[in-house]
């Protein structure tokens, strides 16, 4: 049986392209696109490791983008998508995605979970972005700029992948 943790990863991802977009059209979107929702599957892996820990938060719900939007600076509109956003799935994601060791210790870190059992995994463009990668997603990868986001919660994901064992607070 699989975790179904899709409503909490297209909205989070969704929140972190609209919050710090990609700039060169569609392409470029595409690629952004596909970097955030590589580092949000893998942060949400790591946040809700068992089949019960992804049902429990689908019966309690993530709990939204308020406070993302406050520190991020990011423009909120009333739309039901941003309910399913999840903060620490979030911040885990900028911090994956500005920082390359963490990301490889995260994806690291899934190796015989729920969520990856008998499914080949690849998470190429989150661990070896190439040139049209780093431009597509230049304000989504910026340490300075994500720092607000990634700061909320960076503790909690480094002591998590110390530990290497599941952590939902």
């Amino acid at each position: 049986m699989r975790a179904d943790l899709s409503p909490v990863i297209a909205a989070t991802a969704q929140w972190l392209t609209r919050s710090y977009p990609a700039s060169g059209g569609a392409m470029a979107s595409a690629l952004c696109e596909a970097q955030a929702r590589q580092a949000v599957t893998v942060a949400a892996w790591l946040r809700y490791p068992t089949v019960m820990d992804a049902a429990l938060v689908d019966v309690a719900g993530p709990g939204g983008s308020a406070r993302l939007d406050r520190v991020s600076g990011a423009r909120a509109d009333d739309a039901a998508w941003r309910s399913w956003v999840d903060e620490v799935v979030a911040s885990w994601a900028a911090c994956l995605l500005t920082d390359p060791e963490l990301a490889a210790l995260a994806v690291a870190g899934l190796d015989g979970g729920d969520h990856t059992t008998g499914l080949p995994m690849s998470f190429g463009r989150l661990l070896a972005p190439d040139a049209h990668d780093r431009r597509a997603a230049a304000l989504l990868r910026h340490p300075d700029l994500l720092a607000p986001v990634s700061d909320l919660h960076r503790r909690q994901l480094v002591n998590h992948l110390r530990r290497g064992q599941a952590l939902i607070a």
